[in-house]
Formats: structure tokens, C-alpha cells, sequence
């Protein structure tokens, strides 16, 4: 089994040089590790993420540890260049690397040249020579956030090889029951359920959230439908709402964001009514008049639910969605597509009627007359949906007391 897991890294790999031919991602990706240049250290703590998501998911223990261990060099390492080329200047860290490619060569010339004490790997991404290695240095390795669902390959009978790789982790951090159960029915006992970190992340982001000046006067004391991270799927109803509601203003936050996509965008909105936030950032235009603002850039988002009323997180109707707690800190009802199976906190939300799923226009203007229409009826799952999100903090203290920190 470890001679096929490794074909199938050097098949990836080869994708990934074919694909760099016509994809910036991939040429980024090949880049990246092959201008890396490791700097020899002792006692690194590495936090390993796969991408941005992650990140933000595992920056309320970095932070921490940041502040507990200023001694300490702090290693970051992504698999995605959306993770490294967003966070590669992050003061959180003290260099920050792409991961090379899991091989037994690789793995022991990174391991040698960091010197890890600690490695801590957030939610997923398990890697056998990595774990390996860390495993027969007895480098405690720790995944925090971590969450598993029936379907993955640890819990089938042809996943063994993966089923070793779990066994050299020194204790997961679980998000929920279920996790624990699955681990525990194959042998991996060195389990706890911690909860989700990014709860912490959202709950601190709202109490100390920044004032953002252009966004105040563009708000006007009117009421705002935010969309975040959005796909073409979703702006097309987001879009359908904008006649329905003239009291309302719209902010929608593209996930990609490549001129031809904003444009297609502005195309398909009321002319003289949109603006692009590039276009008024030099705060020279009159920003109140307008109705619709798309943002045209990276890292605002999680700032701009604070100036929200609802949200409709993008995601939904391709391979699931995206962050829904960045809007929910700020007590904002959320909304989104029918793919959320894989989030634990979107499956809460539903149950617990914080928020609501919808398959089409139809269900969305059921949703939006009520929330839209009726402030008793929204500032009620506003209150609601702040709680929960405060009910569920702490994940941090109790990763950090677990690990002696």
C-alpha cells in the first residue's frame, strides 16, 4: 500500500507540472517549492495548514502560542498557494513555507533542517512520511479542529496504510462526538473532543473588530444583505433580490475575484446603482447614493459582516460552503445553498433554525420576506445566533492546558 500512496503523489505531481502550462495556481504551486530555501533552526513549533481556511481556523491557538513561546521560531507551512500567498508576510509566524511533497527524502531533510518540538496540524491533511517521521523522532504531532465523517477512506477496509498514518498523531482535538466515535472504532483511542477553534477566532474578531469608515458612509443607516464569498450561482439569486427590497442595500463579496469575474458581475446588476470598491476607495466618491457594492478584493470580509443585518454565504451549491461563523459572531442570520453536509456549525444552525438552507429563487424570497421584512423576526435570530456562536468558545484554552502550553 505505501508503494501505490507513493505513485500516486508522483501522478499528482506530474499533473501538476502539466497543469502549470495553463493554470496559475499549479505554476504557483511548482514555484513555490522550488525556490524553497529552509533556514536551519532548533526547537520550531510548526503549524502546518492546508490552505487559508485552515489558517484562520488554527490562528486563535497560533496567536497563543505566539504570545506563550516568544522564544520559540514559529514555522507555517501550506499546501495551497491560496493559504501562502495570502499569510507568506504574517507576523504570526516566523517563516512560513510551502510544504514540499510528502516523500520519505522530503520529509527527513524538512524535519532535520526545522527541528520541530511540536507539530500541530489543523483540522485535515495527513500525511505519511511527515507523520512518520515526527513519529519515530517522538516529535509530539497534534491535529486540532479535527473532524471525520463515515465516507473517508480511514473507515474503509481497503484503507489500512491511511488508518497507520492516524496512529502516529499523539492526540487529536475533536470537533464533535461523532469524530471521537469513528476514531474509536478503529483503534485510535488518543482522542478529545475540544470543539472547533474558529469559533474563538470569530468571537474574538467580532469584539475587536476595526471600523472601516467607506462602509459606514456606503450603509447610510440602511439595512444590508451581504453575500460572502460568493459564486455565480449564488449572485444570480442574490441578484434576483435587489428589485424586491428597495430599502435594502447589497454588499456582495466575490470568492474569485479575476477583473473578467467582477465584471461579469457589475454586468448583471442595475447600472448606476453598483459600484466596485476599487472604484471609491480614494473616498472621492459619493458612496451613500449607491445600492450595491461589490468588493473587489481580498481580507475585508470578515470586517464587513459587522455593518450587516443577514448574510447569504456562497458555496452552496458547488462543493460546500463557506465560512457561515465570520457572519454569525456579528448576529447575523445566515443563509446558504444545499450542500453543507460537511460543516458541523452549518448543520447546527439549521437544526437549531439560526439560519436556513435554500435549493432555489423561490425558497430564498420565503426566507428573505421574512427576515427582510419583519425586524422582530430577524433581531430575534440575530440574538440567537450570537449566543450560540458564544456557547461554543474555548476550544483554544483547552487545547493549550492539554498540551501544556
Amino acid at each position: 500500500m505505501l508503494l501505490i500512496y507513493n505513485c500516486l503523489l508522483q501522478i499528482y505531481l506530474i499533473l501538476i507540472l502539466i497543469s502549470s502550462f495553463f493554470n496559475k495556481k499549479a505554476k504557483k504551486w511548482l514555484k513555490g517549492r522550488k525556490n524553497a530555501n529552509f533556514r536551519p533552526e532548533q526547537n520550531s513549533i510548526w503549524f502546518h495548514f492546508a490552505s487559508l481556511g485552515e489558517f484562520e481556523q488554527g490562528r486563535p491557538v497560533l496567536e497563543k502560542i505566539r504570545l506563550l513561546k516568544p522564544d520559540n521560531v514559529i514555522i507555517i507551512t501550506f499546501f495551497s498557494p491560496s493559504g501562502y500567498e495570502i499569510r507568506k508576510n504574517t507576523p504570526l509566524a516566523d517563516r512560513v513555507y510551502y510544504l514540499p511533497l510528502d516523500s520519505r527524502k522530503n520529509a527527513c531533510k524538512f524535519i532535520d533542517t526545522i527541528k520541530p518540538e511540536i507539530a500541530i496540524f489543523t483540522k485535515y491533511e495527513y500525511w505519511y512520511h511527515y507523520f512518520n517521521e515526527l513519529h519515530q523522532r517522538q516529535i509530539p504531532l497534534y491535529i486540532i479542529s479535527g473532524v471525520f465523517n463515515p465516507k473517508q477512506i480511514f473507515f474503509k477496509w481497503y484503507g489500512g496504510l491511511h488508518r497507520k498514518i492516524l496512529s502516529f498523531v499523539t492526540h487529536f482535538f475533536l470537533q464533535d462526538a461523532e469524530s471521537v466515535k469513528l476514531l474509536l472504532n478503529i483503534g485510535i483511542n488518543k482522542v478529545s473532543i475540544s470543539g472547533d477553534t474558529r469559533f474563538d477566532r470569530v468571537y474574538e474578531n467580532a469584539k475587536n473588530i476595526q471600523p472601516i469608515s467607506l462602509i459606514e458612509k456606503f450603509k447610510n443607516n440602511k439595512p444590508i444583505f451581504i453575500g460572502g464569498s460568493t459564486w455565480p450561482e449564488d449572485e444570480k439569486l442574490i441578484t434576483a433580490l435587489v428589485s424586491f427590497y428597495p430599502s435594502w442595500k447589497f454588499i456582495i463579496a466575490p470568492h474569485e475575484i479575476t477583473e473578467e469575474k467582477i465584471l461579469t458581475l457589475l454586468s448583471s446588476l442595475p447600472q448606476g446603482k453598483t459600484v466596485r470598491f476599487s472604484a471609491i476607495k480614494n473616498g472621492n466618491t459619493p458612496i451613500s447614493n449607491f445600492k450595491i457594492l461589490i468588493i473587489d478584493n481580498i481580507g475585508m470580509l470578515s470586517s464587513l459582516y459587522q455593518y450587516g443585518d443577514v448574510a447569504f454565504i456562497g458555496g452552496g451549491f458547488g462543493a460546500g460552503i463557506h465560512n457561515t461563523l465570520e457572519a454569525a459572531a456579528f448576529g447575523l442570520p445566515v443563509i446558504f445553498g444545499p450542500n453543507y453536509s460537511k460543516f458541523n456549525e452549518a448543520k447546527d444552525i439549521i437544526d437549531q433554525k439560526l439560519g436556513f438552507s435554500i435549493h432555489n429563487e423561490k425558497d430564498l424570497l420565503e426566507v428573505t420576506d421574512k427576515l427582510l421584512l419583519d425586524n422582530a423576526y430577524r433581531e430575534k435570530k440575530s440574538l440567537n445566533i450570537k449566543a450560540y456562536v458564544k456557547a461554543n468558545t474555548g476550544a483554544t484554552e483547552m487545547i493549550l492546558k492539554a498540551i501544556n502550553y
